[in-house]
């Protein structure tokens, strides 16, 4: 049995914009991963809305700092094969950090962290590691997103190229996700059921081959 990691925010947890809620369970792409597949492999979801890679949010009501939490989560669901890091869009929010170096460098502390702290189980060797680039924001008429998010449109764009380079210095697996997906014009920053789905499915040979599968 291989074990796999998916650490995420509000796209991962699977945040409907048209309803505030949650998409259906068989929507959300770590378990659209999961099944493809198939019972060989065990997903295990870890997505927190708001989650950001390493930045706090101080009006939020519990701990979105993904670099502090994430230890927790190593050590909670070890031993682990993979682990997808899959952040970086909440960064964009100019009172948390707002550029996407920002968040390349959250990533970078993210990805030494699994590194480090994942081994303490009786396992000689950490997960390996897929950096997933969020899709790019959009423009959005609601109000309060596109001044919670003001400048992170472009920002958002430049965001899967570092992720690509942060990538190939350190050895992780990559994915863009804007390659199969794209953010609703709803609030500008989710995704509707069909995309998270694809983002699921266009994973699936990604993981197969990083797992030996």
């Amino acid at each position: 049995m291989k074990t796999v990691l998916c650490y995420g925010d509000s796209i991962t947890w699977g945040s409907d914009a048209k309803t505030g809620g949650r998409h259906a369970f068989e929507d959300r792409w770590p378990n659209v991963l999961q099944k493809a597949l198939g019972p060989e492999v065990q997903v295990i979801a870890d997505g927190l809305r708001g989650r950001t890679t390493g930045y706090d949010e101080h009006l939020a009501a519990c701990d979105r700092n993904g670099v502090r939490i994430l230890p927790t989560s190593l050590y909670t669901h070890a031993p682990l094969d993979l682990v997808i890091l899959l952040l970086g869009a909440n960064d964009m929010k100019p009172a948390i950090a707002g550029t996407a170096l920002a968040a390349m460098q959250g990533m970078r502390r993210l990805v030494e962290i699994v590194r480090l702290n994942a081994t303490r189980d009786g396992t000689s060797e950490p997960p390996a590691i897929l950096i997933v680039a969020p899709p790019p924001l959009s423009e959005t008429a609601n109000a309060e997103f596109a001044a919670m998010f003001s400048g992170g449109v472009e920002q958002s764009r430049m965001v899967a190229s570092l992720y690509a380079d942060l990538a190939d210095e350190t050895g992780c697996g990559f994915f863009d996700a804007a390659s199969v997906a794209e953010t609703t014009p709803i609030d500008g920053v989710h995704l509707d059921a069909e995309n998270t789905r694809a983002i699921g499915k266009a994973l699936e040979p990604i993981v197969r081959m990083m797992l030996g599968l």
